[in-house]
């Protein structure tokens, strides 16, 4: 039997995979997300690290051949934050980055920010008021 690598069920198991100088960065910004939100929930998904907040996705991210990635879940939040992602690659759901140029911590705050507001008004677009 071929030793395929086993998929990683943590973060921690998906990061110790990672090259090093994409771990530092990535474990970064894991660190800002869960500044932002605390009470997140990690998970993998889709083979990536995810992060979950009331049971809802809020973004993820990646480590690729010769760059990182950053996935808010949202082609909207993107669109809000054009000019200041100007100076990364970006497409309808990625942010891509070098871990030599990494998103600031102050932008991957107001994207996470940005995810959650947009994930409290889905859920309470269904609740009607008494």
């Amino acid at each position: 039997m071929d030793s395929a690598k086993k998929k990683p069920g943590t973060i921690d198991e998906y990061l110790a995979n990672a090259k090093p100088h994409h771990r530092k960065t990535l474990q970064k910004l894991r660190q800002t997300i869960q500044t932002v939100a605390p009470k997140v929930e990690e998970c993998i998904s889709y083979g990536l690290p995810a992060f979950r907040l009331n049971r809802r996705f809020l973004v993820f991210f990646g480590a690729w051949a010769n760059h990182c990635a950053f996935y808010p879940g949202s082609s909207t939040t993107l669109k809000k934050f054009r000019k200041e992602l100007r100076n990364f690659q970006t497409s309808k759901g990625t942010i891509r980055f070098s871990p030599d140029k990494p998103l600031p911590a102050a932008l991957v705050k107001k994207l996470v920010k940005t995810r959650i507001a947009e994930n409290d008004k889905r859920s309470n677009k269904g609740r009607t008021k008494s």
